[in-house]
């Protein structure tokens, strides 16, 4: 969304004196014959303020109301509490205004015809200038909405690059290829189990590079082959626990390949072994994935690009509006990644 305040100030300064003194002069509602030179400033000066408040108010109304309803996905909505809200506003504030004019500038004789005129004139001007500040908005929202869409394909440029360097990287490669001989030679049913699950974490970078959300599910399972292989090649020195109710995998949406960043962030950083193994835990807190596993750093860790939580944040950010949380101590790194209910 566009920023929830524009510089309009310019455009306040000259409109509301114009309207607090064109409608009284359209309604005839101010007579100069029968007020002396200073009631007659003053009478414009109490119009003038008139339209200040109504356009303060409704301005005000207008602006809160766009943290609730927008235009790209509830534009009746929007329309209606648009109404709603100046109409509920702008009438019963006429009224008052209005005639505590006549108590003040016409010995209380209220011209009621003058007053029902005036306020119709005003809702009309309420109702043009409310669409003009939403016509600048919706090209600042379609300027935002452009500037996001290439920050996001950027990044997902980015992260599909860096998610096939790091699987095809010839240390990954030649690990996997000697555990894959080593499985042929000493455990077959392992190699076909092994050879299974890395075929399938390729096919599944390669079907959803070019996505932007994919389902809970989906990720699950990609994670669960991704898992398997890490399983195959060190047994139970690593370990995954996923406390998430199979139940909800089908009413979240989570940017792709993501888990599997976060779980080899942790392969890559952490010493393990069968004694002290690496588990990581999943779960499931609000609309956010908690992925945790303890602090065991390593001493020597190959020199990494950086890139990796760096763009997850962003894509998050981009791509489902809520950001990466990492939360770091001496004994745990816990990670907070949103995922998108679906409604």
């Amino acid at each position: 969304m566009a920023t929830e305040r524009i510089n309009d100030i310019g455009f306040r300064l000259i409109l509301i004196p114009f309207f607090g003194i064109a409608i009284p002069l359209l309604t005839r509602m101010i007579d100069p014959h029968s007020l002396s030179h200073w009631m007659f400033k003053l009478a414009y000066a109490y119009t003038i303020g008139v339209a200040f408040v109504i356009w303060q108010g409704n301005r005000y109304l207008l602006f809160s109301l766009r943290s609730y309803f927008d235009w790209f996905n509830r534009p009746v909505r929007k329309i209606i509490a648009l109404l709603l809200a100046i109409s509920f506003f702008t009438i019963p504030v006429c009224f008052v205004l209005l005639t505590g004019w006549y108590q003040l500038f016409n010995d209380g004789q209220v011209n009621w015809e003058v007053v029902r005129t005036s306020t119709l004139i005003i809702m009309i001007c309420v109702i043009f200038i409310t669409h003009v500040y939403e016509t600048v908005f919706l090209v600042k929202d379609s300027e935002s909405e452009m500037v996001k869409n290439e920050q996001l394909e950027r990044l997902r440029a980015q992260a599909e690059l860096q998610a096939l360097k790091n699987q095809i990287d010839p240390h990954f490669m030649f690990n996997s290829l000697n555990t894959l001989t080593w499985l042929i030679e000493e455990e077959p049913a392992k190699a076909k189990i092994f050879n299974e699950h890395l075929a399938d974490v390729y096919r599944y970078i390669l079907q959803n590079r070019s996505r932007e959300l994919v389902m809970l599910q989906e990720e699950v399972g990609f994670l669960y082959d991704y898992f398997a292989l890490l399983q195959i090649r060190y047994g139970q020195a690593v370990r995954l626990r996923m406390d998430v109710d199979a139940t909800v995998f089908d009413r979240y949406m989570m940017l792709p390949i993501s888990l599997q960043i976060l779980v080899e962030n942790a392969h890559k950083h952490n010493e393990f072994s069968v004694w002290e193994p690496l588990e990581i835990g999943i779960w499931l807190v609000g609309s956010r994935l908690v992925v945790h596993n303890r602090v065991a750093r390593k001493e020597k860790v190959k020199a990494s690009p950086g890139v990796g939580l760096s763009n997850l944040d962003q894509r998050c950010k981009l791509a489902i509006g809520a950001p990466l949380e990492v939360v770091e101590t001496r004994t745990d790194f816990t990670i907070y990644l949103p995922i998108l209910p679906i409604d």
